[in-house]
């Protein structure tokens, strides 16, 4: 099996509600890092072009850069947790990678020393 990871980072604002209450709007520099794995390589010895896959993230978290995530889609309508964040980033990209290359882990920091971290489950 083979991995590969892309960083980013975007700056956007949230406000999430913890035990029932909001709290203030706040801003942060999200630090992502995603990693996809496949289990073979190419004819060309590769997993996947680093680039794509960079595309295919920045596609995703284009809506989100210098924004108010409780004003983008999904979170509109979905707590904007770091958590949850994370989950949409590692599901959308999933959605849009090449076939046989897979989403492995998305580890998504709002603050140093403060990284929530996603892991989808593969059938």
């Amino acid at each position: 099996m083979f991995e590969l990871s892309v960083q980013r980072v975007f700056s956007a604002a949230h406000a999430i509600v913890m035990r029932g209450e909001r709290e203030p709007l706040h801003g942060h520099d999200w630090n992502l890092e995603l990693i996809v794995t496949a289990d073979r390589l190419d004819d060309d010895g590769l997993l996947c072009d680093f680039h794509a896959v960079q595309a295919v993230v920045d596609e995703v978290i284009r809506p989100f850069q210098s924004s108010n995530l409780n004003q983008v889609a999904p979170f509109d309508r979905v707590n904007p947790t770091a958590e949850l964040v994370a989950k949409h980033i590692a599901d959308a990209t999933a959605a849009r990678l090449p076939v046989g290359v897979r989403v492995v882990r998305v580890r998504l920091t709002e603050a140093p020393g403060c990284a929530a971290h996603y892991h989808p489950r593969h059938t």
